[in-house]
């Protein structure tokens, strides 16, 4: 038997190949999504290790991974008596900014598009990795406020050299500074990973980002020989004052290493939702590639059988083929997938996220779970199909009818029916739960079983639509076409399980899409009814900006009220997160038309907070309720004293007022400012003399409300065009399944395409019968796809509705292009297929057994 199954595989290779492909892709999704988050969980993590020292000292809760930037300080007269420490080799204060971005030699920003824009005061601090955190490659040190030394990548990029004069967009006051270029270090650890470094001398940073206080954001201290770091931070704890905390330093990394940990487990998830969506269409194909095989090798089987082997013996040959293309598909798609990290590697890069210098490492963990899920997938999709060779009787196997009996589909058909009333019971449950984290997983869960459901029943289903194309195949194409759909319906399990793989990429297109759609009319209403004042100045790169911009305009002549808005990203107390925003609410009720549902916003004073209506029924909060938010600074305790109806133009879910960041340790930056002009002003000129304001600062512009639309709009699509991207690769094997299961058809078909041919079917007509009956299965997917990600979409938005997408829009006009899309692959996919068809030898054709 082992004989006949490898002689099988050798025999059949090419048959293979396709479903072999379909893992590969699978797999290549998977290993890929292990090895790009392993490379940046290792680049970032040595971003980390190279810049902690062996203790760190700094206010509690201050320098995290994820804290932003901090507003507290530590007096000069901490760092006097630290110096004392016989434990201590080096003391080293420091002062940090974020937001602090290198403007190029052709007037653009350097970086910024997601990694960080930092500056640092010039120290000569060791990490815990021994070497240096910051070197000088060239030139020397800054001095003086009118000089910087930044990385070599960002100079690189920025095509500055040293004896430059730069310009740098600051979160101080003025906005914008420029400085002569006197050196370029590098990191200790090589990679910034994207991040801009700009190095000032320490003085001249408190001059001009500390109103010249001798403070520091932290001091860094290395230990004396034969010291280890908790000697060193016992040692320096009775000398610190209240509010400011000593760390180890593999305290430090160790936290900052957790809360990377969160962010990569975030964007691994996130890759492999779609990796299983690309197996689970695999799946069908593979399916439906050894339900074809075993079909065409019933007679050879029935011999076997009828030679003494068992059941379990063929049951076992037919595993062991799909082990055989399992663990080879896994192979190359392991290969493939160290391809798609390098392929990743390059997507981030064009948005700021520098790995090149990254090691991309195949962990032990990658190739386990790339052979696991590969092999068992392989296995659980050709258990079927095996199990049905097993059981062929050697008598019937004899006949040539190898047709599925009808009692299969009523199978189907009531497994198919229960599952589908199942997902609609859970859909159910997800709407009752109103909401929430629970109800979007109830309903969720509800649309998988649908999913399934659905593809089981597709075969009964999706008869009407092929009696429908027949009728117009016949009217078109006349007897080839009236081939065609008897083709089709001749097998309408292999035609469904075809069109499904087609249908479950397509329904999760056509519902992202409407998603998509609605959110950005939501986003336009919004701002249309909401938004009253007439500018809206954002951040391009989606950084907070100086207050000093606001400040700067509250002066323009014909300017009623500047709103400065402020965001921050706290914990709960009691669990979970929270995006707070903070504004005067006196001056935000000016810019927009804020529906409360419960309270006022005039109630919100310091010690407050309003939360939107969405936030406030998942949580359960009623005014007059206490809240606790966590921040970098400590927990700052708040009463709810209104629930507003979030009006779209407002991202965030609880809103407070500025000096509750200021409470919790946040430096004051703005996010968004909205600007409400004079009734008799000008506006043209209001615009012209704002826009001069923000001139020298490329992260900042003047939008009106159309143009904020625009930009909302714009991020929206972004992130469509990325799933859209993602999901491409379910659509690509679900095409490989079509062209798949033709060749197959066209081998199983050989003696009758020589009887076409023979009596008088031409070359060019049986290939157009081909290319109809791919069209069949392509439509046939496309329609129960789009129909289904309508019904889902649908659901998902009216889900949604009460957390700013409150509009639905469905595009018609892309749904139907999906469709039109979808026959086209089909006449492609059957480009192979038919030129084989149609290049069969007739007379050896007709003898094919």
């Amino acid at each position: 038997m082992w004989r006949v199954t490898w002689r099988n595989l050798f025999a059949r290779k090419v048959r293979l190949l396709l479903s072999a492909f379909a893992i590969v892709l699978g797999v290549a999704f998977v290993a890929g999504s292990f090895i790009f988050t392993d490379a940046m969980g290792g680049a970032f993590s040595g971003i980390i290790k190279g810049g902690t020292a062996d203790a760190e000292i700094a206010p509690t809760g201050a320098n995290d991974f994820d804290s932003q930037q901090d507003n507290r300080t530590i007096p000069a007269a901490v760092v006097d008596r630290l110096r004392a420490l016989p434990e201590a080799d080096g003391v080293h204060p420091y002062n940090q900014l974020q937001s602090l971005y290198v403007i190029g030699s052709e007037g653009k920003l350097v970086g910024g598009n997601g990694p960080p824009g930092l500056a640092f005061s010039d120290v000569d601090t060791r990490s815990v990795t021994g070497n240096r955190i910051v070197e000088y490659v060239e030139g020397e040190h800054p001095s003086g406020t009118g000089e910087v030394a930044i990385d070599v990548g960002t100079a690189e990029k920025g095509k500055l050299e040293v004896g430059d004069t730069i310009t740098l967009v600051t979160p101080g006051d003025p906005p914008t500074m420029r400085a002569r270029l006197v050196g370029l270090v590098e990191f200790g650890e090589g990679s910034l990973a994207g991040a801009t470094l700009t190095i000032f001398d320490p003085e001249a940073m408190q001059e001009l980002f500390f109103d010249g206080r001798d403070v520091y954001n932290g001091i860094s201290l290395n230990a004396a020989e034969d010291v280890s770091q908790q000697q060193l931070v016992d040692a320096a704890v009775p000398l610190l004052p209240e509010g400011v905390t000593a760390r180890t330093g593999d305290e430090v990394i160790e936290t900052g290493e957790e809360g990377l940990s969160q962010v990569l487990g975030f964007l691994n998830t996130f890759l492999l939702v779609f990796a299983a969506i690309a197996m689970v269409v695999g799946t069908f194909l593979i399916i439906n590639t050894f339900s074809i095989l075993v079909a065409q090798r019933s007679r050879e089987l029935a011999l076997l059988r009828a030679m003494g082997a068992s059941k379990k013996q063929v049951n076992r040959s037919v595993l062991a083929e799909a082990f055989a293309v399992g663990l080879i598909g896994s192979t190359v798609g392991l290969a493939a997938g160290y391809l798609l990290a390098l392929g990743l590697r390059a997507l981030f890069g064009a948005i700021g996220l520098d790995l090149s210098t990254a090691e991309f490492p195949v962990n032990p963990r990658t190739v386990v779970v790339a052979y696991a899920v590969g092999i068992l997938v392989t296995m659980l999709a050709a258990y079927l199909p095996a199990r049905r060779a097993s059981r062929i009787p050697p008598v019937a196997a004899m006949r040539d009818d190898v047709a599925l009996p009808e009692a299969s589909l009523h199978r189907r058909m009531l497994v198919g029916t229960a599952m589908v009333v199942l997902g609609i019971g859970g859909m159910v449950l997800g709407f009752a739960l109103d909401g929430g984290t629970d109800g979007l997983s109830a309903i969720g869960g509800g649309m998988l079983l649908i999913l399934v459901g659905v593809s089981l029943m597709s075969p009964v289903l999706g008869k009407p639509l092929v009696h429908g194309l027949g009728a117009v195949y016949r009217r078109v194409f006349g007897t080839v076409g009236q081939l065609a759909a008897q083709n089709s319906l001749r097998n309408p399990r292999r035609t469904a399980a075809t069109a499904s793989a087609l249908m479950i990429g397509l329904a999760l297109v056509a519902l992202m899409s409407i998603l998509g759609s609605s959110a950005t009319a939501s986003t336009d209403k919004a701002v249309e009814e909401t938004l009253t004042s007439q500018f809206i100045v954002s951040n391009v790169v989606g950084t907070p900006f100086s207050t000093s911009v606001a400040e700067q305009i509250r002066d323009v002549d014909g300017i009623e009220t500047v709103a400065q808005f402020r965001q921050a990203y706290p914990d709960l107390v009691g669990g979970g997160s929270a995006f707070v925003g903070a504004a005067d609410p006196d001056q935000l009720a000016e810019a927009l038309q804020f529906p409360m549902v419960a309270g006022a916003l005039a109630t919100l004073k310091p010690g407050t907070v309003v939360v939107d209506a969405a936030t406030a029924q998942e949580k359960g909060y009623r005014v007059g309720d206490e809240i606790g938010l966590k921040f970098q600074g400590g927990t700052v305790d708040l009463e709810i004293v209104g629930i507003y109806a979030n009006p779209g133009a407002i991202p965030a879910n609880y809103l407070v007022t500025l000096d509750t960041l200021e409470k919790g340790g946040l430096a004051p930056l703005d996010s968004l400012v909205f600007l409400t002009k004079d009734d008799a002003a000008d506006t043209e000129a209001i615009r012209t003399a704002v826009e001069e304001i923000t001139a020298e600062l490329p992260t900042v512009t003047l939008k009106d409300p159309s143009q904020f639309a625009e930009e909302q709009r714009e991020q929206i699509n972004f992130f469509l065009y990325v799933i859209y991207a993602l999901l491409g690769l379910a659509v690509i094997i679900a095409v490989l399944g079509i062209v798949n299961t033709l060749a197959l058809s066209v081998i199983e078909r050989t003696r009758e395409v020589g009887l076409l041919r023979a009596v008088g079917l031409s070359r060019a007509q049986l290939r157009r019968m081909v290319r109809l009956e791919s069209v069949i299965v392509a439509v046939l997917g496309a329609v129960l796809g789009v129909l289904m990600g309508i019904a889902f979409g649908v659901a998902l938005q009216r889900a949604i509705a009460d957390q700013g997408v409150d509009v639905l829009d469905i595009p018609w006009a892309r749904l139907g292009v999906f469709v039109v899309l979808a026959a086209a692959v089909g006449v492609l996919a059957a480009v192979i297929p038919a030129r084989r068809a149609a290049k069969l030898d007739v007379l050896e054709a007709i003898s094919t057994e």
